[in-house]
């Protein structure tokens, strides 16, 4: 499991969640005590009954959502979707969600007296139910609930903190060239070298095909790998182009880039895999 792949929705429905198991054992209902005395006065039970007093009350809403919030919390931080039926576990956490919110919803309008475990339960369950709901859908809750950590550099024997560390692979951080530029030219991508003055026309037009063929071999060449973060969970596709994603990458994670595929890069993970990502907008280079 990767809890760095929660999302802020996420921890709206573990919130919600964890306020709902304490509002079952709040008082249910609230009953005025009659001032009576005598054999022929109410038990004292109904001054103090709450959910776990009521097996429907406690399955149907109060453990229906924690169950709810648990399926939903599993599935989004797990690799790889299970499925129940053909159905993904967070399906089913988002039905159990709004069918709880249902169930409390007419249970308050049809009874009177609420007690404080009924109502704070109605506004838990819903607030629950309405994360469940929206976490994939608002941008603000697709966000991750955990910031992605700075990976640390390296730092020489005998180095001060503060100080710059070695550059080169595998140090996130580290000063790298312009993609498709030499180090210590601050040229961009693409840029030809300008020939010196005194050239023959005739010569820059004949080394210019040559130069732009040898464009994209050079810029593979110069390929420095690099850290990098995906804002959201993307999959990672095989090298050989099949459409089947042999892993997700999850935000809040560093992956290491060790080659430019077009318009993708070959990322590879933490157990070793290697594969595509397709989808590089938005990253965060480390």
């Amino acid at each position: 499991m990767n809890i760095r792949s929660l999302t802020r929705g996420d921890g709206v429905v573990i919130g919600a969640a964890v306020v709902l198991f304490i509002a079952s054992f709040l008082d249910f209902k609230s009953y005025d005590k009659p001032a009576c005395s005598g054999e022929f006065c109410p038990p004292a039970s109904l001054d103090s009954y709450n959910a776990w007093d009521s097996l429907a009350l406690l399955m149907s809403i109060y453990l229906a959502g924690v169950i709810a919030a648990a399926l939903i919390v599993v599935s989004r931080s797990m690799p790889q979707q299970r499925k129940i039926a053909g159905i993904d576990l967070g399906q089913f956490g988002v039905a159990f969600a709004v069918f709880a919110a249902w169930t409390a919803f007419w249970t308050i309008i049809d009874g009177s007296n609420s007690g404080p475990g009924q109502i704070l339960g109605l506004l838990a369950v819903l607030i629950l139910a309405v994360g469940a709901v929206a976490a994939p859908l608002v941008p603000a809750l697709k966000a991750p609930l955990m910031p992605a950590p700075k990976p640390q550099v390296a730092q020489p024997y005998g180095g001060q903190p503060g100080q710059p560390g070695p550059g080169g692979y595998g140090y996130p951080g580290a000063q790298q060239p312009p993609y498709g530029g030499q180090p210590g030219q601050p040229q961009p991508y693409g840029a030809q070298p300008q020939p010196q003055q005194g050239q023959p026309q005739a010569a820059q037009q004949q080394a210019a095909p040559a130069q732009q063929a040898a464009a994209p071999a050079t810029a593979a060449a110069d390929f420095a790998p690099f850290w990098f973060a995906v804002p959201v969970a993307r999959p990672l596709y095989a090298e050989d182009g099949s459409p089947t994603p042999i892993a997700e990458l999850a935000p809040g994670t560093w992956y290491l880039a060790v080659e430019q595929r077009g318009p993708g890069l070959v990322a590879q993970t933490q157990d070793g895999r290697r594969g595509v990502l397709q989808d590089t907008t938005g990253i965060q280079r480390g």
